[in-house]
């Protein structure tokens, strides 16, 4: 097939591009490598994938692979209401996985106006070029912040999601009400998969991982919120990317002919983490303690997260079962390699 990946240059995009190249699909990356945080480590990411990085950072050029010829990439804005159109008309997806979109609960509370323009602007300029381009499937990214007050553990689909407590939560719920109408009104299949804090090689420098690690390595104290007492669902990269090979690879035929157009899934590790545990889990592979500072919960996080996925294992035999033992060691390595 081939599939339009959308925040290709980002952190899961870029792990979903290499495997679904992996597995034969003609992949067309598209992102606009903005500076939320640092654009080497995108262009990093894009060279793994043969993309040269002084190409890459021409907006609107299409450039071409050298490692596989089925992965071309352009870097553009997905709310360009001109270009993206354009884009659809000449490539010819099969389907889309819109992976696009300004990242982060906390910087959603300084700038909000790039959650408006990315996620809901541009979402919904996908949709359009969706129903315009008879695209089979529309797989998109939304987010356990969704859930926001819900005090329910484990978190379900079914519960209400009606009291998102950060701007970007909120994007992600119209993301998913979007996906619901244009499902209704145009016969779009869509399948939105809430996120469970994913970490892993190549991962993102505003994420706790990340953050922990570095801070540790360079002797500085980390900032432990809500005085340490938070509980993730840490998924490892590769539980997620499976995931979503499996929604893109199945055939949805059956789907269509029974009316069946708008799917919703948690994708996560299925179980809880203690934050120190996870802590500990990274001092005991860089075999260092941590200063740790304890701070006050922040506006916009939430104590606890946890994803029941039954749904996901029903449905497509989902399997996640990367240890946080095995995960942590695997971004360490990565981290003492990539940054020397």
């Amino acid at each position: 097939m081939k599939i339009l990946v959308t925040g290709a240059a980002g952190f899961i995009g870029y792990h979903v591009s290499k495997t679904l190249l992996n597995k034969g699909h003609k992949v067309f990356g598209l992102d606009n490598i903005n500076d939320y945080y640092d654009i080497n480590l995108k262009l990093s990411r894009l060279e793994q994938l043969g993309i040269n990085k002084n190409e890459a950072v021409t907006f609107n050029k299409t450039c071409s692979s050298k490692k596989d010829q089925n992965f071309s990439f352009v870097r553009m804005n997905i709310e360009d209401r001109d270009r993206l159109p354009e884009v659809f008309q000449k490539e010819k997806f099969d389907i889309v996985c819109n992976l696009a979109a300004q990242a982060g609960v906390r910087y959603s509370l300084e700038n909000p106006e790039s959650y408006v323009d990315s996620n809901m602007v541009g979402f919904l300029n996908i949709l359009e070029c969706c129903r315009s381009n008879n695209i089979k499937h529309l797989v998109y990214a939304s987010s356990s912040s969704v859930y926001g007050l819900n005090k329910k553990i484990p978190f379900s689909t079914e519960d209400n999601v009606d009291h998102p407590i950060s701007l970007y939560a909120a994007t992600k719920k119209s993301n998913e009400l979007m996906a619901h109408t244009y499902g209704h009104l145009f016969k779009i299949p869509t399948t939105g998969l809430r996120f469970f804090t994913v970490y892993g090689p190549w991962g993102r420098p505003d994420m706790a991982m990340f953050l922990f690690t570095n801070a540790i390595i360079k002797n500085k104290p980390i900032k432990v919120f809500n005085y340490g007492k938070m509980e993730r669902d840490f998924t490892y990269i590769d539980d997620i990317v499976e995931g979503i090979v499996l929604i893109i690879d199945k055939s949805i035929d059956n789907r269509v002919l029974n009316g069946d157009l708008y799917k919703l899934y948690n994708i996560g590790n299925n179980s809880s983490v203690k934050l120190l545990d996870f802590i500990k889990e990274i001092e005991l592979n860089l075999k260092k303690k941590s200063k740790k500072e304890m701070l006050p919960i922040q506006p916009g996080d939430v104590e606890r997260t946890w994803a029941n996925v039954d749904a996901l294992i029903n449905d497509y035999n989902y399997s996640p079962n990367t240890s946080i033992k095995k995960g942590v060691k695997s971004f360490i390595d990565w981290f003492v390699d990539y940054y020397k």
